[in-house]
């Protein structure tokens, strides 16, 4: 028998959870206890719970694939429509699937974990607030902010001659809306980090701890990339643009 598949047979469900976090959603849809007392190897849990192994290995590897763009990818050089419907789709629904989910694991792991981890007190109530800003922003972006950059796009590449007109019947105050709201996210995921520590775990955290940082830590750099995309490239140019048509 090879070494692989002996693995495969002997590892347990909490060791599988450990090296990587996201095959715990695929447990949890399937009853199957990755965490204290998720010391059963994988075979023998299927087994017990007459689980079809061939199906939940499949979840399994669709729950690891990694989907992600090159990093040379010259986000700078897309068309701003293109860049903006990228965000809204690839960022704004990353948000609308993992935060409720996301909520749901923190708001049933903290409350039974305060004696033994004090500390997740703040860690839950700098998320919570975290959320709630992050639900906020993506709503005004998606019913606000970017029909009207697109607008300021599209009346600029058309070098429309009412441009002028319109940016002054329709400006909104792009500057000061991106940077305070943009500021409170910034500075609650600094706050975030700080209270876990850069999502470092402590020595005897249990699985479940270990996945909660985890899809923190993973939140948090979607966060980064999402913000970086608007704040670097974005906003920048259609502000660019708008200015340019403030002169005409």
């Amino acid at each position: 028998m090879q070494a692989e598949t002996l693995r495969t047979m002997t590892i347990t469900v909490s060791q599988i959870v450990r090296d990587d976090y996201r095959t715990a959603d695929v447990f949890k849809k399937y009853g199957i206890n990755y965490c204290c007392g998720g010391n059963l190897p994988l075979e023998e849990a299927c087994t017990l719970q007459k689980i079809d192994r061939t199906a939940l290995d499949r979840e399994l590897q669709q729950a690891t694939q990694n989907f992600s763009l090159p990093s040379s990818t010259a986000f700078d050089q897309w068309p701003l429509a293109f860049l903006i419907d990228y965000i809204t789709h690839v960022h704004h629904g990353y948000i609308r699937t993992v935060l409720p989910s996301l909520k749901v694991f923190i708001n049933s792991y903290v409350p039974g974990h305060l004696k033994k981890f004090p500390h997740l007190a703040a860690v839950h109530e700098t998320f919570s607030c975290l959320a709630t800003e992050v639900e906020e922003h993506t709503a005004l972006e998606e019913e606000s902010i970017f029909p009207y950059a697109k607008q300021i796009v599209n009346t600029y590449n058309r070098r429309e001659v009412y441009g002028n007109l319109f940016v002054r019947t329709m400006s909104k105050p792009l500057a000061e809306t991106i940077k305070k709201e943009h500021g409170r996210i910034a500075n609650q995921l600094k706050q975030l980090r700080e209270q876990t520590g850069n999502y470092s775990f402590v020595p005897d955290a249990c699985t479940n701890y270990q996945v909660l940082y985890n899809k923190l830590k993973e939140f948090d750099a979607d966060l980064v990339q999402h913000k970086h995309l608007e704040n670097n490239i974005l906003f920048p140019k259609v502000l660019e643009m708008e200015n340019c048509l403030l002169q005409v």
